[in-house]
């Protein structure tokens, strides 16, 4: 493969199967913990696509395990050194290599402010963050040498599934968890043509990443990778949200990518893309719904039997493949993207 993006995202398959083989006991142990402390509710702090699987975390902890979730105000910590009282919470720092300041700051002072237990996911077990944590979950992906974090997001996220698992109980969800890799292999065979097809956007300079309920977090992913990698102005929302005014800028020929897969959300993001087809928009469709990709003037499958909370790591893989063509096809080096450190340190 050309390039160390290329390598990466199609190693997926092989990245998540890793992390279910080397962690599966240990996110147990770790679950058992979380109930023994009984924490009221939990708080994630994270930056950048981190933050993207942070609002993964809201859903599948709130929807499938009864647990509250809230994102951290970092700046409280390490600029204003102003901490909120974490009374009875189960504090997570999520971090691709964790050598970011913030989570680690965050966690370190977590206890001081009356945390129940303090949690970190990251690929590195060795890093500050992973070291001032009660607990941690290694994501097994290996060196990601890409500046645009591909594998290790979709490793925190069957990260985050795994612990839901196992604290909510899902019906099912061990064997569920273990199609995943090959469910993920599926969608990047089932997109093998979204990589070209995507030379057709080289027009776009702006456009909305549409998605709801459990996907939100795969809106907004794809929406910076666009960021990253194209240069392209995408803007990440709720449809629930996009309804609420910022859908006048939807004019015949505008950009629109709608996640839509099977699953309670399907309904209302299927009117809103029925909604803008009205209005000619043009559509980027990532479904496992026959009748709305055929709507699509881009159509991107996903498996038909992937549940809709693991959808998002299936999801989010036309994504990747779409801003790596669309990269690809402007002469962008999708290894150094302008101005891109793989680490970001702020504090």
């Amino acid at each position: 493969m050309s390039t160390r993006l290329e390598h990466e995202i199609f190693e997926q398959p092989q990245s998540l199967q890793r992390l279910l083989d080397a962690e599966s006991a240990h996110v147990a142990q770790i679950a058992q913990a979380i109930r023994q402390a009984q924490p009221r509710y939990a708080l994630i702090v994270a930056r950048g696509t981190s933050d993207n699987a942070a609002r993964y975390a809201q859903y599948t902890l709130g929807g499938l395990a009864g647990l509250f979730v809230g994102l951290a105000t970092p700046s409280l910590t390490t600029i204003y050194d102003a901490t909120p009282h974490f009374d009875g919470a189960l504090v997570i720092g999520i971090s691709q290599s964790g050598r970011s300041l913030e989570p680690a700051h965050v966690l370190e002072r977590a206890h001081d402010r009356g945390a129940a237990l303090t949690l970190s996911i990251t690929n590195d077990a060795g890093s500050p963050l992973a070291e001032v944590a009660d607990h941690h979950i290694a994501l097994h992906a290996g060196e990601e040498r890409s500046l645009a974090a591909t594998k290790t997001y979709t490793a925190q996220l069957l990260a985050i599934a795994m612990l839901v698992g196992h604290l909510g109980e899902v019906p099912g969800w061990e064997a569920l968890l273990q199609r995943v890799p090959e469910w993920v292999a599926q969608t990047l065979e089932l997109n093998e043509a979204t990589r070209a097809a995507a030379a057709r956007y080289t027009f776009m300079e702006h456009c909305v990443t549409l998605a709801r309920g459990f996907n939100y977090c795969t809106g907004f992913e794809i929406a910076l990778k666009l960021k990253e990698l194209t240069y392209v102005a995408a803007e990440a929302y709720s449809s629930a949200d996009f309804h609420h005014g910022p859908k006048a800028i939807v004019d015949p020929g505008f950009p629109l990518i709608a996640i839509a897969p099977r699953g309670k959300a399907l309904d209302t993001m299927t009117e809103s893309i029925n909604a803008f087809a009205e209005r000619g928009a043009d559509l980027a469709i990532i479904s496992n719904v026959t009748a709305l990709l055929e709507r699509a003037r881009l159509a991107m499958p996903v498996p038909a039997d992937v549940p809709e909370w693991l959808s998002p790591i299936v999801g989010v893989l036309p994504g990747q493949l779409l801003a790596m063509g669309l990269s690809e096809t402007k002469g962008i080096d999708v290894d150094a993207p302008r101005g891109l450190n793989k680490v970001t340190i702020t504090e």
